[in-house]
């Protein structure tokens, strides 16, 4: 019952910022921002301390809520959490802090709906993560979807009608291979067993065809690497990061992609293995492009945000190629690459939106010179940027270090040109930071806010600790495969 609280609480809280913004009552003036991150820190405090309290084990999926949805079709509404849920549920809601406090200055007009889309957003990712019934998992997928698209439709930057369409009809066209997946595999349970279920458990006893296995494997794998993204399904996600407010940025790299490989670990790889493994050498392969053709876009890019947005596509390339390498050391690194990026791209695509408050451009070449203005904001552009391309001492490193090692003991080949993907991180990386901060200054601008500081100190000591102390994660992933 918990977790249905904080999903019901979040959706009722957006409700409540988008009806009461700027309304009066009580001789109070109520403003949306606030409510929303009070009731986002509320919630996560109220999860985080109900998930280290509850006597249950989490090493395995344990049921929270099962109650009957629609009877007819043997539909429930079922939550259920393991260590790997509750770690992105938990990434979720310190990211969504975040989004909060950049939306602060930067969203003026229908704040109150906008922040009402952003937590029923989150609703649908914290469905995502937790949905063991599969409609109801279909379900979540299309609430996190909608809200997603109307802040890029409507707060987001001159492109953002182009972009909103994209990601819509990406996402939704994919989803529907999905769907048609998730009712085959129902009807097949039925087929087998006498009853019809959509039930994530039961199906992991189905007996399934090898050529039908692949097939319905491939109507996942393929809405999962939409979000992932992964090379040739990837063409949204640059324009829609360009496009999107810096929170829709943020949500997007930061949380959205996550639902990508959560997807592909629990639906892809438990409930078709040996699917799987026969589509590894395809997988590992696209796993491997991504990381190269991103890190090769993002050195060709003069806008912040989208050279942020192809390093997104490279990194998220390492978690594919590590997934479907059925191995354990690359799977725990595919876990801390998952939660350093969430991290290390949230930073950068803050980092692009307060340079954007300031100068009101996102091209590089009307940056250069920031650090003698404003040498805290260098201080921590270069963090994040040394971060983003694997700095050792912060987490990017040990995530894509660990999925390198496991991976080279089963696709030596693709590790070695994967390894070449580094390179180019760095050489982005730091082309980036010197293009920014370094140089004659080009313009004058303010340093960080203590507001700013907030969220750059907050996203900088997480990556520093995860970093020097993956165990924080890893303790949670062991004797998984």
């Amino acid at each position: 019952m918990m977790l249905t609280f904080v999903i019901f609480g979040l959706l009722l809280s957006g409700s409540l910022a988008w009806y009461t913004d700027n309304k009066t009552f009580l001789g109070l003036k109520f403003q949306a921002k606030w409510m929303a991150l009070v009731s986002v820190i509320a919630f996560a405090f109220i999860f985080s301390f109900s998930v280290y309290l509850s006597p249950l084990s989490f090493l395995t999926l344990q049921t929270i809520t099962q109650v009957p949805w629609i009877n007819s079709l043997n539909i429930n509404y079922a939550l259920a959490l393991d260590h790997l849920s509750i770690t992105l549920i938990i990434l979720a809601f310190f990211l969504a802090v975040i989004c909060i406090l950049v939306s602060w200055d930067e969203i003026q007009e229908k704040a109150g709906f906008y922040y009402f889309n952003l937590l029923a957003t989150f609703v649908g990712i914290i469905g995502v993560f937790s949905a063991v019934d599969m409609f109801l998992f279909f379900f979540f997928w299309e609430v996190m979807l909608l809200p997603m698209t109307a802040i890029i439709a409507i707060w987001g930057h001159e492109k953002r009608y182009f972009a909103a369409i994209k990601f819509f009809i990406f996402t939704q066209v994919s989803s529907l291979l999905m769907l048609v997946a998730i009712i085959a595999m129902a009807y097949i349970y039925q087929q087998q067993l006498g009853d019809l279920s959509f039930s994530y458990q039961d199906w992991l006893v189905l007996e399934l065809n090898d050529d039908i296995a692949q097939y319905l494997m491939l109507g996942f794998f393929i809405a999962f690497a939409v979000k992932l993204p992964s090379v040739p399904l990837h063409s949204w996600l640059p324009d829609a990061h360009t496009q999107a407010p810096t929170a829709g940025s943020v949500l997007l790299a930061g949380v959205l992609l996550k639902t990508g490989a959560y997807g592909l670990i629990r639906f892809v790889i438990e409930l078709f293995p040996q699917a799987s493994e026969n589509f590894a050498p395809i997988a590992v392969t696209l796993g491997v492009v991504s990381i190269l053709y991103g890190a090769k876009m993002a050195f060709a890019q003069s806008d912040f945000k989208r050279l942020v947005a192809y390093s997104s596509i490279s990194h998220m390339g390492f978690v594919m190629l590590a997934l479907f390498s059925f191995n354990e050391i690359a799977y725990q690194g595919a876990i801390v690459t998952m939660v350093a990026h969430g991290l290390s791209s949230a930073a950068l695509f803050s980092l692009a939106g307060m340079i954007y408050q300031r100068i009101h451009s996102r091209n590089l070449s009307d940056m250069g010179g920031f650090w003698q203005s404003a040498p805290r904001m260098g201080g921590f552009g270069l963090a994040f940027a040394a971060a983003a391309f694997g700095l050792p001492g912060l987490a990017n490193f040990v995530g894509e270090f660990l999925s390198l090692v496991g991976a080279f003991k089963v696709f030596p080949f693709m590790v070695i040109l994967a390894a070449f993907g580094l390179i180019g991180s760095a050489i982005y990386g730091m082309v980036l930071f010197q293009k920014t901060f370094q140089g004659s200054s080009s313009k004058i601008v303010r340093d960080l806010s203590y507001r700013e500081l907030i969220i750059s100190s907050s996203l900088l000591i997480l990556l520093v600790i995860l970093g020097l102390y993956p165990n924080f994660v890893l303790q949670y992933f062991r004797g998984v495969i």
